[in-house]
């Protein structure tokens, strides 16, 4: 009996192991995915995950999840970018070659960071966006 538990444990696991790295690359493997930081307002911390921006929305899905919906939907007319800066030691858990964006949304202010290789695309994205009605 306890053998069956444990061959089904394994069972499961390895298949949320399946699961989670077909999602990964499944999200990487769409036009406009980049890996992206980002951070809540008032929080410390740096969630990352994987961004797709294309259209008129950025959707970001949390890198650690099995979840299939994006976590943040950010609509490009309201997305404003503040300014931009490198990753400070301040920035707990980004590496250190990475941009940080302070953005301004219609749901308030957020931050994001990305490879400086990402950045001009992104900033591309976000300014070629239609006026706002």
């Amino acid at each position: 009996m306890v053998t069956v538990v444990l061959v089904l444990v394994a069972a499961a696991l390895v298949l949320a192991a399946v699961v989670f790295l077909l999602r990964r690359r499944f999200l990487l493997s769409g036009l406009g995915a980049v890996t992206m930081w980002l951070r809540q307002p008032g929080s410390r911390r740096w969630s990352v995950g994987v961004a797709w921006y294309g259209g008129d929305v950025l959707l970001w899905y949390r890198g650690l999840s099995l979840s299939v919906r994006p976590q943040q939907r950010l609509g490009r007319a309201d997305l404003r970018v503040e300014s931009q800066r490198a990753a400070t030691p301040e920035d707990l858990a980004l590496p250190p070659d990475l941009l940080v964006l302070d953005c301004s949304t219609s749901e308030g202010p957020r931050e994001l960071a990305m490879d400086r290789s990402t950045v001009t695309g992104f900033l591309s994205w976000v300014e070629s966006a239609p006026p706002a009605s």
